[in-house]
């Protein structure tokens, strides 16, 4: 049976079949010629892997993103950092950093923070002569923060999979991401003495308040989040729905800037989004059933064992394979297939579950900048008019900032739980 799932498996992404339908497909193959399981079972894990309350905070967290991003607030925020960073070499560059990472903290969503932020950002880097793959670049890579910095749809996802505490990656995302943010920012300063950027004229006193309080309002919505979370007001899934109405209420009502009549679009493009990722999620069910039920995790991680017991060099095996992973696949599709099996490969060896989430996030964040598939890519390639083959050699620092992240959080494991 497992010889046939993973076969077809392979063989419906090889041709392009989309990763939902390839997981349904392979399990009804693998039950129907490898087993005696009758195929009713399938309808039953479907819903199963749908069952699940702490599932919800994925459409009511994509239904606050998409209210925030309608809100109009990502050129708020990016008034607010070039508040804070414009005046450093290559102004511009870190404006795009720090806003992608204020709306990260919004929207929990890479491709989100990629298009909003970029959209504002990339033409006014190729108006004031920043090369137009570079610009491309720092979006792309600044983007990824909206999977790091909590709240992160992407951790919702690992927590709900892995059984673990949603609260607890959040709050132990907070230091990873933000050092991402500062790293990204020293690549921008560094290419920005070697290409001679200019720095961003320096706002007025009497723009400042203004500044501060049209993005104050947006910025107090993750510290809600968080603050309820951390202090036990409410669960991650009652946060999302907090988030929602607090997003209405800003939108609606203090900024005006969304309609009774745009909610419509709002609710339906959130709908869209979720069925693809819930769908996912189901099949991903049934296709964790089989190869449960073939001990496939426990073979993997003896494999792995036999090679070595060290957590330290099992983290960098496991860095390598999510980093190849995240070229292909995204990051939801990712997770559903591996963390079944490196969950047991972890357990074996004494790594902290919520550890290895924040781990794994930023290791998928990767894939969303590097070809062949880096969705964060081809949103700036758009934006830009540059190619993937140029914005993709433009961003090799930048990954070389996450790398060396990684790296750290390997050595430094403690670090990451500081605040857990």
């Amino acid at each position: 049976m497992t010889e046939i799932l993973f076969l077809t498996l392979f063989g419906l992404l090889l041709i392009g079949t989309p990763v939902a339908f390839a997981l349904g497909l392979a399990s009804v193959s693998a039950l129907y010629f490898g087993s005696s399981i009758p195929l009713i079972i399938m309808p039953q894990k479907l819903f199963n892997g749908l069952n699940s309350f702490p599932f919800l905070a994925i459409p009511l967290f994509l239904l606050a993103g998409n209210i925030m991003a309608a809100a109009q607030i990502s050129e708020r925020l990016v008034k607010l950092a070039g508040l804070m960073l414009g005046r450093y070499p290559g102004g511009l560059a870190q404006m795009s950093t720090g806003a992608s990472a204020f709306f990260g903290a919004i929207s929990g969503s890479a491709p989100a923070t990629s298009s909003a932020i970029g959209s504002i950002l990339i033409p006014a880097m190729v108006k004031r002569g920043y090369p137009a793959p570079y610009a491309g670049a720092v979006i792309a890579s600044s983007g990824a923060l909206g999977l790091i910095i909590p709240p992160s749809l992407t951790m919702v996802v690992y927590g709900t999979i892995a059984d673990v505490s949603i609260g607890s990656l959040f709050i132990a995302g907070i230091i990873p991401g933000l050092t991402i943010a500062c790293a990204i920012g020293l690549v921008n300063y560094a290419m920005a003495r070697k290409n001679k950027l200019e720095r961003e004229r320096a706002p007025d006193r009497s723009e400042v308040f203004k500044i501060i309080s049209e993005s104050g309002l947006a910025l107090v919505m993750p510290v809600i989040i968080l603050g309820g979370i951390y202090g036990g007001v409410f669960t991650p899934t009652e946060s999302a729905a907090v988030a929602c109405l607090y997003g209405l209420v800003v939108g609606v009502f203090i900024y005006r800037s969304i309609s009774l009549k745009a909610l419509g679009p709002i609710f339906m493009d959130t709908a869209i989004a979720s069925a693809i990722v819930m769908y996912l999620m189901g099949t991903a069910n049934a296709f964790s059933f089989i190869i449960t039920a073939e001990q496939v995790p426990q073979t993997v991680a003896a494999m792995i064992l036999d090679v070595s017991n060290e957590p330290t060099l099992i983290m960098f095996l496991v860095m390598i394979l999510l980093l190849v992973a995240g070229t292909f696949l995204d990051n939801v599709a990712a997770l559903v297939l591996l963390v079944p099996t490196l969950g047991a490969l972890i357990a074996s060896v004494g790594i902290d579950p919520v550890y290895f989430g924040v781990f794994t996030v930023i290791t998928l964040a990767v894939g969303n900048f590097t070809p062949p598939v880096g969705l964060n890519l081809f949103i700036a390639a758009g934006l830009s008019g540059s190619s993937i083959e140029a914005i993709s050699k433009s961003a090799l620092p930048y990954i070389g900032a996450y790398i060396a992240i990684l790296v750290l959080v390997i050595l430094f494991p403690a670090a990451v739980m500081i605040l857990v």
